[in-house]
């Protein structure tokens, strides 16, 4: 038997007779794939549910910033919101688009949160079953298409 042959038969055998090292390593190795996977693939749709959430509580804010008191406005000049509309007009916005949020003024503008719940796919197997996220915006009433108005 030639030094070239035994070690051929020396490395076949180790081949052979790996005891499951391989196995555990693929086990591991597989393992961490799935995990960035998941954080990767579930990480992403939840950053999509926040950008979603803010863009409905905007589109909410600004329905509701629409909502302005006529009658004080022809009499002063002032853009001042009418508190009732406001709040209706910002909360039919929320309901045609689905969402989930909470309606309220501050500083004479509509501000509006949404919430969302967002399920994960991969990370549900490591034992996170769901993410939520929120968006907040704010608009007050605009004079003209120009400069805002204080």
């Amino acid at each position: 038997m030639t030094p070239r042959s035994r070690f051929r038969l020396c490395g076949t055998a180790w081949w052979r007779a790996d005891d499951g090292r391989v196995t555990a390593f693929v086990v591991v190795l597989m393992t961490g794939i799935l995990a960035l996977a998941g954080l990767g693939l579930d990480g992403g749709l939840a950053l999509a549910a926040k950008v979603r959430a803010v863009g409905q509580a905007e589109a909410a804010a600004r329905a509701g910033a629409q909502a302005v008191d006529l009658d004080a406005y022809r009499a002063t000049g002032r853009l001042v919101l009418d508190e009732v509309l406001a709040v209706a007009a910002a909360r039919t916005q929320l309901a045609a688009a689905g969402a989930d949020g909470k309606v309220w003024l501050r500083d004479g503008g509509v501000v509006v949160r949404v919430t969302a719940t967002h399920v994960p796919r991969l990370l549900g197997l490591a034992g996170i079953t769901e993410m939520t996220v929120s968006g907040e915006a704010r608009a007050v009433p605009q004079g003209g298409v120009g400069t805002a108005e204080p």
